[in-house]
């Protein structure tokens, strides 16, 4: 058979994509905004016909109908993050959550620590050689497909076209679901005075000719808007969104000064809006690769300059981030914060900053606290953390006492809490403040 005719063999409506799920399997789905959304949808219309399905993905970004009450007859669901669909359902119970950090997911598919029985994507329409793209999301979507027993994709023809290894042919998928909808997008988020105050102090610590790893949200938009009279930076960061096309026709990213993938912005997974969806279409300045390669701290340390941004929930005065709980309430994940840190500390001349506001529950918490809530995860070291940012200012604990760490915090706190973090830096110090 020729091209045309392996791949009309292999197309079905999305009900009969539902069929093929059996009960007991393991089924990943494709991440955040290349979530197939048709096919869970008819999964989840399904739902009489299965038993004990586990649904395992990151980040959710469709309606997660699969945890809705009553569900857990039919469906469990092992969340490898936990997100804005999925966090109340974890708090009933609904939701079970396993820690992992973003680069080792694919090498619990490969390694059999979760054997994938089926792989639901979401890839860009074939080329002529019969090669789907992975669009938005290569991450360990690629690996899951090419670990699964049975892969059903669906195949949109407004999923851009990524390059780099973003590559699946239709030779290796075993069932199709043609679809036509647009992406899942994410909107640019409002930036406040505070995100505007602490992206000008992390950009102030951004040379030209770094490398960026920037998170999502508020904060990493902010330090973009800071960016504009620098020169030559690079991205090499496990996602990016729609500042990062500003920068690029503005002539500041050019990636010229990267001493990896000279060039290229390289990155894993997207999430914006149209706009960037349409500035990655068959760009050859960007490159996607899975996240156990562009998240591998080896391979992040060959930036040099590496700076990578990310945010937190808490920090202690010893320095510990928590950036997935409060207290015992699994409000996140891990992600790649802490691939991305040790990276940049190997990296020659690289930083690493977390950035946060200095308050949270609007401003009746300080973020900077004596000590972590009870029951919250340590997600990145005292040992690995260098610098942390507030709307105050900047805190730089790399070689520092325990004792300047703390003086150093508390001077980036918000001033309503500095007598309180004052108060037990005296009595654990032993000393004046």
């Amino acid at each position: 058979m020729n091209l045309e005719e392996i791949y009309k063999s292999k197309v079905i409506t999305a009900n009969q994509a539902a069929e093929k799920i059996k009960s007991g399997n393991r089924v990943v789905t494709g991440h955040a905004c290349a979530e197939p959304t048709e096919i869970i949808a008819a999964m989840v219309a399904n739902c009489n016909a299965y038993e004990d399905v586990e649904i395992v993905h990151m980040v959710p970004m469709g309606k997660a109908e699969y945890i809705s009450p009553g569900m857990d007859k039919h469906f469990t669901h092992n969340a490898l993050f936990i997100g804005g669909p999925t966090r109340k359902a974890y708090a009933e119970k609904r939701v079970d959550f396993t820690p992992c950090f973003f680069s080792r997911i694919p090498e619990l598919f490969k390694n059999n620590y979760l054997p994938v029985d089926v792989a639901i994507i979401q890839v860009s329409s074939p080329d002529e050689h019969g090669y789907c793209s992975f669009g938005v999301s290569v991450d360990y979507t690629k690996t899951a497909a090419e670990c699964a027993k049975v892969i059903i994709a669906e195949v949109n023809n407004k999923m851009p076209r990524t390059l780099g290894d973003s590559f699946i042919n239709i030779s290796d998928i075993d069932f199709i679901v043609e679809v036509n909808h647009e992406l899942i997008e994410l909107n640019p988020p409002k930036i406040g005075d505070v995100e505007k105050a602490i992206g000008k102090y992390c950009a102030s610590l951004i040379e030209d000719g770094s490398t960026l790893q920037l998170g999502i949200g508020a904060i990493p938009d902010a330090v973009l808007l800071f960016l504009k009279d620098k020169k030559d930076l690079g991205i090499h960061s496990e996602m990016i969104s729609d500042g990062v096309v500003e920068l690029v026709e503005a002539g500041v990213i050019t990636n010229k000064a990267k001493t990896l993938h000279k060039g290229k912005i390289v990155v894993t997974f997207l999430m914006g809006t149209k706009r960037l969806y349409d500035f990655v279409n068959n760009n050859p300045m960007v490159e996607m690769y899975s996240v156990d390669y562009v998240n591998d701290p080896v391979i992040i340390s060959k930036n040099s300059k590496m700076v990578c941004i990310n945010s937190a929930i808490q920090v202690d005065l010893m320095g510990q981030v928590n950036a997935e709980t409060i207290g015992l309430k699994q409000f996140s994940g891990t992600g790649g914060q802490v691939d991305f840190i040790r990276g940049a500390a190997m990296a020659k001349d690289g930083k690493a900053i977390i950035a946060i506001p200095s308050t949270a529950s609007r401003g009746k918490i300080s973020r900077i606290a004596p000590f972590l809530d009870e029951g919250s995860a340590v997600t990145t070291l005292r040992n690995e953390v260098q610098y942390i940012v507030t709307e105050y200012g900047i805190a730089d604990l790399k070689g520092k006492t325990l004792k300047n760490r703390a003086r150093g915090l508390i001077n980036i706190a918000h001033p309503d809490f500095r007598p309180m973090l004052i108060e037990e830096y005296e009595k654990r110090f032993n000393c004046k403040f």
